[in-house]
């Protein structure tokens, strides 16, 4: 039996972190200190499309491309730059925006109702091979 559900981590984890609506990320999308993090996993990518111009960290690799000790470091997640992280929904950037928190990346929020809201709002994307 699960003690600690979804449901309950989440609320911990949106209690703990900051996140920001789809109208105020649409209006960081040229800003040169932002980056867009998209952490869905490739066939989501591929079906759907991403925020045009976001690096690609799925949630099953964060800590290795997140940690400059890993092969598989990418250094613009060390950059200092706003990382502004999403996924399909929203559930799991947060988890993802916690976890880059508890690893000490500073300035990292979360895209309330992910890519489905922004591409709802109009948002621009983009598309991968």
């Amino acid at each position: 039996m699960v003690k600690h559900g979804f449901k309950q981590l989440l609320a911990e984890a949106n209690a703990r972190i900051a996140s920001v609506s789809v109208s105020e990320a649409m209006s960081l999308v040229n800003d040169p200190n932002v980056v867009f993090v998209d952490v869905r996993e490739t066939i989501e990518l591929q079906k759907a499309g991403v925020i045009e111009g976001a690096v690609h960290a799925p949630r099953g690799f964060l800590e290795f491309i997140a940690d400059p000790e890993s092969p598989m470091h990418n250094p613009v997640l060390a950059s200092g730059k706003k990382l502004v992280v999403y996924c399909a929904s929203g559930g799991r950037s947060t988890f993802a925006v916690r976890t880059l928190l508890d690893m000490g990346v500073p300035n990292v929020i979360n895209l309330t109702g992910g890519f489905a809201a922004w591409k709802q709002a109009g948002g621009a994307t983009g598309r991968i091979d």
